[in-house]
């Protein structure tokens, strides 16, 4: 069974870090992006960051500068780092991935709240 697991959510304060993680298990087929999406309370989900296979990424304008994507293609994971926190950034993180013959998949989520 193919699946995506996160980790890392949590509550922070305003200008702190987090660092999500995210780990694909269950097929052995390649994938062809990974990355991160968020939804917040009332609002569509929004692309915040995604690593494509070739190295390139892309990141959503409200999170340019303070979040950073890495990805482990032999591992199969995709992290995700978040500094300078803001409360707009307050959020059910999701875990992507685009597989070459399965797809899209999404995780579970995982929180992110931040508040003084």
């Amino acid at each position: 069974q193919v699946q995506l697991v996160e980790s890392g959510g949590g509550l922070v304060q305003p200008g702190g870090s987090l660092r999500l993680s995210c780990a694909a298990s269950g097929t052995p087929f390649s994938i062809a992006a990974m990355g991160w999406y968020r939804q917040a309370p009332g609002k569509l989900r929004e692309l915040v960051a995604i690593s494509f296979r070739g190295s390139s990424t892309n990141y959503g304008d409200s999170v340019k500068g303070r979040f950073t994507i890495s990805r482990d293609n032999a591992k199969n994971t995709v992290t995700l780092q978040m500094n300078s926190l803001k409360p707009e950034d307050t959020a059910v993180y999701y875990c992507y991935a685009d597989y070459i013959r399965l797809g899209s998949v999404w995780g579970q989520g995982t929180q992110v709240t931040v508040s003084s």
